[in-house]
């Protein structure tokens, strides 16, 4: 959780109470220190051997011969030529991913949740909300076992009922899941998809 101070609304004239501004909610940017140290490894890499051979040059030394192996290739090769072409489209695949890891906020494993306070931000894990789900739902009567998949914009519910009509467990599995969709407190409303059917005849003969 990050905590971003904000200035408090005024109060609107000739009201008693201040006007409530209700706070954009946004999703939370992932670190990412991973592709960063790489490529900052690779670029602090690549730069310092360069580095290295242009300084032997000048202290009339010969260069490395990976310089000049290079340097004679992309000379000599034509701009067709199957290495030039592949080497150009792993350039031009790393720029893109790089790109859009930079534009993209990540961390779609974690929901954001309604901001009571301006100055407070709250996430909460696919995971953990999915669990609860779960937890809601195995107490509707009749209600066997039971899947709940979280995404980022719906949740998928999967129930086995060993007794009771299915029309009359799903109704109630949907109010439930509403309800407790709702006590999650999350930004955005989820999307929620509910299947029921009875227990196959393999889990049967195994209980």
């Amino acid at each position: 959780m990050t905590t971003t101070p904000e200035p408090a609304s005024a109060a609107a004239p000739g009201t008693d109470a201040p006007t409530a501004r209700v706070p954009h909610v946004r999703r939370f940017w992932a670190v990412r220190r991973i592709p960063a140290a790489l490529l900052a490894a690779v670029v602090l890499g690549g730069a310092g051997l360069l580095l290295y051979d242009v300084a032997a040059v000048r202290a009339d030394r010969s260069a490395m011969s990976w310089r000049r192996e290079l340097a004679d290739g992309l000379a000599t090769r034509p701009l067709d030529d199957t290495a030039v072409v592949v080497g150009a489209a792993v350039a031009v695949v790393l720029g893109i991913w790089l790109l859009v890891l930079a534009a993209t906020p990540g961390l779609r494993a974690v929901l954001p949740m309604r901001r009571e306070h301006t100055d407070v931000r709250a996430g909460l894990d696919r995971e953990a909300a999915a669990l609860t789900l779960r937890d809601r739902v195995m107490e509707v009567s009749g209600v066997q076992s039971v899947r709940v998949r979280v995404g980022r914009a719906k949740v998928a519910v999967r129930a086995v009922s060993h007794f009771r009509a299915l029309d009359e467990v799903r109704a109630d599995v949907e109010t439930v899941l509403a309800g407790a969709v709702e006590e999650l407190g999350l930004a955005r409303p989820l999307a929620m998809t509910v299947r029921v059917a009875r227990p196959s005849r393999k889990e049967g003969k195994a209980k």
